[in-house]
C-alpha cells in the first residue's frame, strides 16, 4: 500500500478518535453558564433556607430573563473586602463566567477606611479578569448619618467599577435596608421576601453582562 494512502488512513483515524472529545468539549461550552457570588453573609444566605437565599431567587429571577445560569456563593459570613480578597483565588472556581462581586457591608459595619475598601476591591477585580472572569460589581450605600465617612465610602464603588471598566449595580441592599418588611429581626440580614427584591433588581445586570460575554467569544 502506498506510504500516503497509509498516512491519510492514520489522519482519518486520528480524527475519528478526537471527535467525540470535541462533541464533549462544545457541549460544556454551551451548558448553563456559571455565576458565582462573592460576598458576606448575605450571598451565603444567612438565617435562611437554601430555596431562598440569594444563589437560588437569582438564577430564579435569570430564568424569567431567558438566561439559563448556574448560580453558586461563594459567601462567607463576617467576610470583609481584606478576607475577600485573600480568598478570591479559592473561592472563584475555574468554570465561573461571570463573579458578582458583593463585599463591603461588614467594612461599613467596622468603620474600615474607604481607601481601604477601594484596594481590596480593585484587587479582587484585577485577579478575576486575570482569568478572563466576567465581573460585576454590587455596590452599598453607607447611611448619611456617618457624614463625611459615609461620602467616601459611597464613593468607593463607582470609582472601582470606572478605573477597572466593569458594570455596577449601584445598590445591592436598595429598597431593602432597614426596612422590617424585608429584614429579619436583626434589621441586617434581609429576608426571604428582602432576597427577592435583591435579586429581582440585580437579575437584569447580570444577564447583560453574561449575555455580552457570550457574544464577545462567538
Amino acid at each position: 500500500m502506498p506510504k500516503a494512502c497509509i498516512l491519510n488512513r492514520r489522519a482519518m483515524l486520528g480524527a475519528a478518535l478526537a471527535f467525540p472529545l470535541l462533541s464533549r468539549t462544545a457541549a460544556q461550552a454551551a451548558g448553563p453558564a456559571v455565576v458565582t457570588l462573592l460576598g458576606d453573609s448575605i450571598t451565603a444566605g444567612f438565617g435562611l433556607p437554601t430555596a431562598a437565599a440569594l444563589p437560588v431567587q437569582l438564577e430564579r429571577e435569570l430564568r424569567g430573563l431567558g438566561v439559563t445560569a448556574r448560580v453558586r456563593s461563594a459567601g462567607i459570613t463576617g467576610d470583609t473586602t481584606a478576607g475577600g480578597l485573600r480568598r478570591v483565588d479559592r473561592s472563584v472556581a475555574a468554570d465561573t463566567d461571570l463573579c458578582v462581586v458583593a463585599l463591603g457591608g461588614n467594612d461599613l459595619l467596622n468603620l474600615v477606611e474607604p481607601t481601604r475598601v477601594r484596594a481590596n476591591l480593585e484587587g479582587i477585580v484585577r485577579r478575576l479578569k486575570a482569568k478572563q472572569v466576567k465581573v460585576v460589581l454590587a455596590g452599598l450605600q453607607a447611611p448619611a448619618e456617618l457624614g463625611a465617612y459615609a461620602r467616601s465610602f459611597n464613593a468607593v464603588f463607582p470609582a472601582v467599577a470606572r478605573t477597572q471598566s466593569v458594570p455596577l449595580h449601584a445598590s445591592l441592599l436598595a429598597g431593602v435596608a432597614l426596612d422590617r418588611r424585608y429584614n429579619q429581626s436583626d434589621l441586617i440580614h434581609p429576608n426571604a421576601a428582602g432576597v427577592r427584591i435583591i435579586a429581582r433588581r440585580l437579575a437584569p445586570l447580570v444577564a447583560s453582562a453574561l449575555k455580552s460575554k457570550a457574544a464577545a467569544v462567538r
